[in-house]
């Protein structure tokens, strides 16, 4: 479905005030640049028609110049498709445009926004984008639903904004807005809140405290709320992977990427932790995770499913990443949970939480069998132990004592000590060893 709005309309809410200088001559495919934010960006825009050789080498001209100068692009994908007269040579050029995205992708933050049709291999190039941002009347397909329909693949909402978020393996669309208009401000505003490119560093914001503080047992947004500036938020990837929020916010008027957990965490939460984080590390925005999980979910299905798989990759995108990373342990971090999650430069343990190389019911129950067996009551044995194993073990000041944080603080002062732990990792400086790159379980 072809956006309602025209070209003036969507770049006027993305460029700043409305103003920007057109690059090229106008045809399927067109080009400006302005500022997004506060941010020199470039926009490659689509106006719904076939696309043309010419038009993919507008693109691939205009991630080029941004690649040199250090700007962001966001690209406005709506088009009915490649113009088949062309044949062949349109191929071999969409072929050097997905080349120029991949090389470039981790210089400079590249933004997808899904107004009208998106199919093909235009999908392929903002499935590749850092950030996909869809209209909720766009349309985000591999294959055109009539045409699988055809051959009884019939799914309902297929190609639909709404599937692009929450389909298991898609979640392509990282942020689902109103309309085109709405998706492009969205766009602008990741666009303020990434760096430029991946030389410099993020941007500087004023801020509002918190209204909130940290609680036990509190929903991962809930959470989150309360350790980052009031209402600087830009949730990505809410309707995938419920148990797990990820965001883009300020914590002190500083640009941070947010990992908060919750209950269990099925292959898919995992998946989108490994990406969000990756995504922050390639441009070296700092991480903070909040650990406040029962584990990874304990089904044969889910391993089946990729679980064991999607946990090493996010055991392994942590360890792999420089970016400055603070866990915040505000409650249940047991077992591989804790290995995955909390590989970070400084670890906060909340007084209360429960930090523990097993589950303390179990890791009593072999501890203690002789002692619990031989009791009136194996149940109410087995608890009084786990909860005495629990005070004595698995605290927070335990966990400092072991090496497993670094220091602890109260829950009304957690956001203080996140703060005061970014403040020391400000200038942090890493370097990988010499590699062409890992291997990890992607």
């Amino acid at each position: 479905m072809a956006s309602k709005s025209n070209k003036g309309e969507i770049l006027a809410k993305f460029f700043d005030d409305g103003e920007y200088t057109a690059l090229f001559a106008d045809g399927a495919v067109s080009a400006a640049c302005g500022y997004a934010a506060g941010q020199q960006a470039y926009a490659v825009y689509q106006n719904g028609e076939a696309v043309s050789v010419k038009d993919v080498e507008k693109n691939i001209k205009v991630l080029e110049m941004a690649a040199q100068t250090g700007c962001p692009v966001v690209t406005f994908y709506n088009s009915v498709g490649a113009k088949l007269a062309e044949g062949l040579d349109v191929l071999t050029a969409s072929a050097k445009l997905n080349a120029t995205i991949a090389k470039v992708s981790g210089v400079i933050p590249q933004i997808a926004v899904v107004t009208g049709v998106c199919g093909g291999t235009s999908a392929l190039s903002a499935a590749n984008a850092d950030v996909c941002v869809m209209a909720e009347d766009a349309e985000l397909f591999f294959t055109a639903p009539f045409t699988s329909a055809a051959k009884g693949d019939k799914v309902p909402g297929a190609g639909t904004a709404e599937a692009a978020a929450k389909a298991a393996v898609a979640a392509v669309a990282a942020i689902v807005a109103a309309n085109a208009e709405e998706a492009a401000e969205k766009a602008a505003h990741i666009v303020g809140l990434l760096p430029a490119n991946n030389l410099t560093g993020p941007a500087i914001f004023e801020f509002e405290q918190p209204t909130s503080v940290l609680s036990a047992g509190a929903a991962p947004e809930k959470a989150a709320a309360a350790l980052i500036d009031k209402d600087s938020a830009v949730e990505l990837y809410a309707g995938f992977g419920k148990h797990v929020y990820t965001a883009f916010a300020t914590i002190g008027g500083n640009a941070v990427g947010i990992v908060a957990t919750g209950e269990t965490l099925c292959h898919n939460c995992v998946a989108k932790a490994s990406r969000f984080v990756r995504l922050c590390d390639a441009f070296s925005v700092p991480v903070l995770t909040i650990v406040n999980t029962e584990g990874f979910v304990p089904s044969t299905s889910d391993d089946i499913a990729g679980g064991i798989r999607e946990a090493a990759r996010l055991a392994a995108t942590y360890a792999d990443a420089t970016t400055a990373k603070v866990a915040l342990l505000s409650g249940k971090a047991v077992g591989p949970v804790y290995t995955a999650l909390a590989n970070a430069d400084l670890k906060i343990a909340v007084n209360g939480c429960t930090v523990s190389a097993l589950e303390p019911n179990a890791a009593v129950s072999v501890l203690y069998k002789a002692e619990i067996d031989a009791s009136d009551n194996i149940i109410a044995a087995t608890n009084a132990k786990a909860a005495q194993y629990t005070a004595e073990v698995c605290s927070a000041d335990a966990a400092v004592a072991a090496g497993s944080a670094d220091m602890t603080c109260e829950a009304a002062n957690a956001r203080a000590s996140v703060v005061a732990a970014f403040e020391l990792l400000s200038t942090k400086r890493a370097a990988r060893l010499p590699k062409k790159h890992g291997n990890m379980a992607l």
